[in-house]
């Protein structure tokens, strides 16, 4: 079984922020492979379903970003999951542009804290990450305001594509393994 996880933080004035991208993107996949939902177990919401034809655990962690770890360390531990070779995470990142995906199988947070925090639960930096660009924030604006904040109206509709794309690559991913999704969509979009 894989365990996909989506970073964000819970509750409405959180939702659809550049943060959530994780969330999105797993509420995509629920809706788009008919995972049931399972409810809350260790802080997160869960359903288990099969992508790719393999089972899959999607869990949204209820802890707010900086914490997910702990919850993300539980569900594995409990649904006996390697996180080396059966765990993706997916999240925002502001080093890519809006709507560019980026596969990597290994790394360091890279200023994310929520991946900082998976890291540091975990014990070890090589898990399968898909990080979903959000844009570099502008000069001046505070970091929390800008990844707290909404995408204007042509970001919205690049990173409403790229979140379907990332529910391509988690199949892919579950299917063929990551450096298939590596090669199909590590590359900018419109790219051929």
């Amino acid at each position: 079984m894989y365990l996909i996880v989506g970073l964000g933080n819970p509750g409405r004035q959180y939702e659809a922020t550049r943060h959530n991208m994780g969330f999105d993107v797993i509420d995509k996949l629920v809706e788009e492979y008919q995972i049931p939902q399972g409810g809350v177990k260790f802080n997160a919401m869960y359903g288990k379903g099969i992508i790719g034809g393999q089972h899959a655990l999607l869990m949204k962690p209820l802890s707010y970003m900086n914490l997910s770890g702990g919850p993300v360390r539980e569900m594995a531990n409990y649904f006996k999951i390697d996180p080396e070779t059966e765990m993706i995470v997916i999240y925002d990142d502001i080093d890519l542009d809006p709507g560019q995906l980026r596969i990597r199988k290994k790394g360091s947070a890279g200023g994310h804290n929520g991946i900082k925090n998976i890291i540091q639960e975990l014990g070890t930096q090589k898990f399968v990450r898909i990080k979903v660009g959000v844009g570099a924030k502008p000069q001046g604006w505070d970091l929390a305001d800008y990844v707290l904040g909404r995408f204007g109206s042509e970001d919205r509709k690049l990173v409403d594509e790229a979140q379907d794309r990332a529910c391509k690559a988690v199949e892919l991913i579950l299917s063929d393994g990551p450096d298939a999704a590596m090669n199909e969509f590590n590359k900018k979009p419109g790219v051929v």
